[in-house]
This record gives structure tokens, C-alpha cells and sequence, in this order.
């Protein structure tokens, strides 16, 4: 089996074409899920694929031929888009131009079997561990568009009012996006286009994938959030590990974490430290840049964080017979720069483990044939404690097992063979003369190193300047955007001030006795308007701008009102009730019996001033006078039923008599 890490935080999904083909009649699938441990296998649909792979949300979609799944291009590129954010679709045969299954699955010791559910099962457990290609269609920049959510309308006053209202919105949901990406320090470019009252889009172009920003897709009132990734010009394929050679990997445990990765030959590769990463971030840093062989740690017993990274990755581990002294680390790693105390153990952990197994990394290495694998030989013999020779035989391919065995007899050279001795001797004294000129080129690299270490402090230096440049230039951002929340407040303080002086105009007309109203304004009464026929509305209403006895009330809604809604209405003592739309008989009876005048909107002249409004005083008694004679009339009729209806029950008395 492979010694590749595990790709399992979640399932697998084995797929391979049961019967029939995509680009004709409806396929099935063998499909296997796959946690690592267990294993269930299942045939379905195409559409039953689809669905499951919604529902469950796997890891990992694995096949041997990714062809199986869409009829082309275009398809496969749409398939691509409707996966979760999560899923992964995975060729476990290779890049452009794979290999068989078959020969992958021997090659990392896989069972396969020529049926669709074996080798669905095949491509699961291949994918697990990490072999494959992951197809994308997509980059890492995501679209982020905020727009509106609904039309803006046709025209008028109210129509500019609603529209004020949406660009409004998307302007405001748009600087809540921009916040967002902000705190997570996400690199984005924006594109606002500003309309009446705010904005009509706003389209935010973000370094990330979408699961790594924090804004979903929705729809809410007037505003609509759309995310789309960016595509790719075609399909492309990225290894599911990216590695080295096989490596030995030094580690430091602790608050601070520090890693070393350093080669068979005992070169430093790489070295890193942090105090905020957890183990999976370790497990991944070490993965991207090599197969350790050995984990190892400056200090014994191995503890036990240590002993954890080793099992994951099924290496050989190393301590030292005591833990090492400061200054032979110190001495170990004095040509080889870091950043902190932490990469220092690390890197010594490392190299000295090198240095204990260099004897039996020469032996494996004199035994290898040209042609084979280095680090995978010594990786099996150090980790798995194998013999060189039954890896090699192992690894040797089928056919190629028994090297033919001649005899040869002693015999004169010939003129040529003397020639080629004569050669031989010739190539011993340049190697000897190649051996004293690279003693000069070590001494060169040795120069060379120590100038590298001084270029590497100095990149260290332009790093953290660049660094500064770019948090200065955050700021920068994010002081432009508070100037402009700023400067939007200011507009709404002065929106806000010139309705609070129409508000004081119309309370200065509610409230004098006009000797000191302009003659412009003389004749006009205040109206209070109520949107709809309900408890709510009133009380809203009476909230905002109050309802006192004796005011003028628009009911611009008055359908559907029952008794308790009328009685509220009436409690105020309106003068009178101006509507429009019909009174239920309820309502319209208990006005009646509080003798509260209620007449038509279109009779009266008004002037609507945001909420509030003004009419004519003369419209407004005209109202109540027709009130008035049509109240006396409608008494009058009651009476003349109530009388009637005496006469009648007079009558059916006698009648009973």
C-alpha cells in the first residue's frame, strides 16, 4: 500500500459507468462511498448521483475517466459548477493523458477487479490516499455582485421615492460586503456603478474561493447577491499532493510549533514556525514539500504531539540517546539561517537524525541498480524495516525478474580493449584532478552560502517592509470608506434637517390661530395620514406625528376595518374621516354612532408632504356639511324603520289576539 497521508476528513465517492452512456441513453452508475474504514456500494442513476452528491457533499468524486460523467466539454465544465464548494472531482489515472487503471491501482497496491463496482472501489481507495489529479474548470478569483432585487418602476412621485429607496438598499448592502471582505483581509477589486439614491450594482472581484468569503448568495426585498468563480479558458488538472523526494522532517513542539524539512543528503529544504496553526496546518505544510521518511525530535522520550505526526505520515521515528545540549544544536546548524529558537531545535532534530542513519543511507544506496528510486527503496527499508532485496524485488518489473547469468573464461585483451584499459586509466588521474578542483569549488560554495545568508536576511527585511506597505494600504482603504460613511451621513443629516422644517411648517399650521400664517398658506388644515385601516396603522400613526381630537384624518386604505379597529379610530375624536375605498358595514355603523363625518378623498384638494399633508379648509367643511345631510336623512330612515317595525309587531299581537 501507499505511504501517502490519508485524504479522508470526509467520504469518497468511487464512481465508474455501470451501463449505458452518457451521451446516449440514461446511464447507471457502480457508485462506492469510501470513510476510510468502511465501505458501501450502491447502483444508481445519473440524476440519483446528482442528487447524492448535493446531499452528502463528499470530500472527493473519484473516476478513472472523467468523460464518464459529462458528454463533453461544455458539460463537464457545467458538472464542475454544480459540485458543493467542497467536493473535489478527482481522475484517479492521471493528467492529460492517463494511464490505465488497472496498472495505477498495482503500481500502489490497490485491489482491482475488471467490473464497474471494483474498480468504483478502486478509484475510492487510489483517491484516499492521495492519487490523482484534480480536475478544475474554475480559478481562485470569485464574482460578487450586489444589484437590485426588483424593478424600479415606470415614473412619478412615488415611483422616485420607491427607486430612492432600492439604490438605497444595494448602496447599503454593498458597504456591508465591503466590510466583510475587509475583516477577513481578503485582496478584491470593486466596480460601483451609483445611481438616484445610491447605487444600481456594485460588483466585487475577490482573490478566493467562495467558501472562503464570507458572503452567500441570496435574495432579500430589494436587493439580490449573486457569487460566480471565475473560469478557466479550459479544463486543467492540479496533482492532489504536491511533493519532493522523500525527506526527513525535524520537529519542535510547543506554544510556538517549528517544522524543518531537510534531505537524505542532509541539505536544508525548507524550515517554518508558528503559533497559531494546528496540527492539520503542519500536516499540509509538510505534505506540499516532501514523504518524510523520518520524523525526529531534539529531546527523548519522543513527545507525544510528535509521536502523532509521525504515526500520520507512517515514518521511522528518531530521538537522541539524551536531549540535545543547546550549543552542539547550536554548533549543528550554524551555517543554516532561522528565524527563532524553535526552527533552530527543529532543523537540529532533523540533521542529526540525518547524520545517524548516513551510514545506512551509503549501504542502500551502493546496492541500488541504476534506474531505480532512491528515496522510495530507503523510505520502505528505514520506515517499513524491509530488506533492500525484497524491495527491489518488489519494485522490479514482471518479466525482468532473473537477469541472465554468463561465465567468462580468462583470455588476451585485444588492441582495442587495451585501449579502452589505457582510457580507464586516463579518466582515474582527471577524476583526481575533477577532486582538487571541486575541494576549490566547495571552498567557492561555502562563499556563496554565507552570501546567500546575507541576501536571505536582507529579503527578510523587504518582506516585512512589503508587509507594512500593504497593511498601510488597508488602512488607507478602509479610511476612504468611513469618508465616505461619513460623508453619506452628512447627506442624510441634511435630508433629515429639511423634513424636520416641513414638519415644524405643518405644526405651526396645526397649531396657530393663522394671525401669523402667511396669506399663501391661509385656508389650509393639516391632515394626519393613516396607510391602511388597522390597528397597527393607527397606532404607527398616532407614534409618529400623534392623533388628537379634532384632527383631519386620510385613511388611504379603508377596506376591510371590523369593530374593535373603528372603535380605536374613533376613540381619537377625529373632526373628520377622509378615505378612500369602501368602509366595511361594521365600521361604517360605529363612525355613524359616534357621529364622526366621514366622506370620499376625492372630494377634497391635498398636498402630501412625506408622511403628512395639507387640504382646503373649505374642502374639508364642504365634507363635513355633506355628512351632515346625508346623517339626517340616514336618521330619518332609521326612525321611519323603527316605526314601521313597531307597527308591524302591532299588528301580528292583535292578529295572534
Amino acid at each position: 500500500m501507499s505511504t501517502r497521508t490519508s485524504a479522508l476528513d470526509a467520504v469518497v465517492f468511487g464512481v465508474d459507468i455501470q451501463s449505458g452512456d452518457v451521451r446516449g441513453d440514461a446511464p447507471s452508475y457502480a457508485l462506492v462511498k469510501y470513510d476510510g474504514d468502511d465501505l458501501s456500494r450502491d447502483v444508481v442513476s445519473h440524476r440519483k448521483l446528482r442528487r447524492l452528491i448535493y446531499d452528502e457533499q463528499p470530500a472527493i468524486i473519484a473516476t478513472d475517466n472523467m468523460y464518464e460523467l459529462a458528454a463533453d466539454k461544455d458539460e463537464l465544465v457545467h458538472f464542475l459548477g454544480s459540485l458543493p464548494a467542497e467536493t473535489k472531482l478527482v481522475q484517479v489515472t492521471g493528467a492529460e493523458q492517463p494511464e490505465s487503471l488497472s496498472r495505477v491501482a498495482k503500481r500502489h497496491g490497490v485491489p482491482y477487479a475488471k467490473k464497474a463496482m471494483a474498480e468504483a472501489e478502486a478509484a475510492a481507495r487510489l483517491a484516499a490516499h492521495n492519487v490523482g489529479y484534480e480536475v478544475s474548470a474554475f480559478t481562485d478569483t470569485t464574482t460578487v455582485k450586489v444589484s437590485r432585487g426588483r424593478s424600479t418602476g415606470s415614473g412619478g412621485w412615488s415611483e422616485d421615492r420607491f427607486t430612492r429607496r432600492i439604490h438605497g438598499s444595494v448602496k447599503k448592502r454593498a458597504r456591508e460586503v465591503e466590510s466583510e471582505l475587509e475583516t477577513q483581509n481578503l485582496e478584491y477589486d470593486v466596480d460601483i456603478r451609483e445611481a438616484y439614491g445610491g447605487y444600481a450594482n456594485a460588483v466585487f472581484t475577490v482573490e478566493g474561493r467562495p467558501q472562503d468569503i464570507p458572503v452567500s448568495s441570496n435574495r432579500s426585498g430589494d436587493v439580490r447577491v449573486e457569487i460566480e468563480r471565475e473560469r478557466r479558458d479550459g479544463i486543467e488538472f492540479q496533482p492532489l499532493v504536491k511533493r519532493r523526494d522523500h525527506v526527513v522532517v525535524g520537529i519542535d513542539p510547543g506554544t510556538t510549533t517549528a517544522v524543518a524539512i531537510v534531505s537524505l543528503e542532509g541539505e536544508i529544504l525548507d524550515v517554518w514556525s508558528s503559533r497559531t496553526s494546528d496540527s492539520a496546518d503542519v500536516i499540509e505544510w509538510i505534505v506540499e514539500r516532501g514523504r518524510p521518511i523520518i520524523v525526529a525530535a531534539d529531546v527523548t522520550p519522543m513527545p507525544e504531539t510528535v509521536e502523532k505526526f509521525r504515526r500520520s505520515f507512517d515514518a521511522a521515528g528518531w530521538t537522541p540517546e539524551r536531549d540535545l545540549p543547546i550549543d552542539e544544536k547550536q554548533h549543528r546548524t550554524r551555517e543554516n539561517p532561522y528565524d527563532d529558537d524553535h526552527q533552530r531545535d527543529a532543523m537540529a532534530a532533523a540533521l542529526f537524525a540525518v547524520d545517524a542513519h548516513e551510514d545506512q543511507f551509503e549501504r542502500i544506496a551502493s546496492k541500488l541498480p541504476p534506474g531505480i528510486d532512491r528515496g522510495e527503496v530507503t523510505a520502505r527499508v528505514v520506515a517499513d524495516e524491509e530488506s533492500v532485496e525484497a524491495v527491489l524485488t518488489d519494485l522490479r518489473d514482471d518479466g525482468d525478474d532473473e537477469p541472465e547469468s554468463t561465465e567468462h573464461e580468462p583470455r588476451e585483451l585485444t588492441e582495442e580493449e587495451r585501449q579502452i584499459r589505457d582510457l580507464k586509466r586516463q579518466v582515474d588521474r582527471l577524476q583526481s584532478h575533477v577532486s582538487t578542483l571541486e575541494d576549490r569549488v566547495d571552498e567557492r560554495d561555502d562563499r556563496i552560502a554565507e552570501l546567500e545568508g546575507e541576501l536571505t536576511a536582507s529579503r527578510r527585511e523587504e518582506r516585512k517592509e512589503i508587509r507594512k506597505k500593504r497593511e498601510m494600504t488597508r488602512l488607507e482603504r478602509k479610511a476612504r470608506r468611513l469618508r465616505r460613511e461619513r460623508d453619506d451621513a452628512r447627506n442624510e443629516v441634511e435630508e433629515l434637517e429639511e423634513k424636520v422644517e416641513r414638519m415644524k411648517a405643518l405644526w405651526k399650521l396645526d397649531h396657530s390661530n393663522f394671525s401669523d400664517v402667511s396669506a399663501k398658506k391661509e385656508g389650509l388644515v393639516p391632515v394626519k395620514v393613516i396607510e391602511k385601516f388597522t390597528k397597527g396603522a393607527i397606532r404607527e400613526a398616532d407614534e409618529q406625528y400623534g392623533i388628537a381630537a379634532g384632527d383631519v384624518v386620510f385613511l388611504r386604505d379603508a377596506s376591510g376595518a371590523g369593530r374593535s379597529t373603528a372603535e380605536l379610530l374613533a376613540g381619537f375624536e377625529p373632526r373628520v374621516v377622509i378615505k378612500t375605498g369602501g368602509l366595511s358595514e361594521i365600521a361604517d355603523e360605529i363612525l355613524f354612532d359616534a357621529e364622526i363625518p366621514v366622506g370620499p378623498a376625492g372630494d377634497v384638494a391635498m398636498q402630501e408632504v412625506d408622511e403628512l399633508a395639507v387640504a382646503r379648509e373649505d374642502d374639508v367643511e364642504a365634507v363635513i356639511d355633506d355628512w351632515h345631510e346625508r346623517a339626517e336623512k340616514r336618521k330619518l330612515d332609521k326612525k321611519a324603520a323603527m316605526v314601521d317595525q313597531l307597527i308591524s309587531e302591532h299588528r301580528a299581537g292583535n292578529n295572534e289576539v
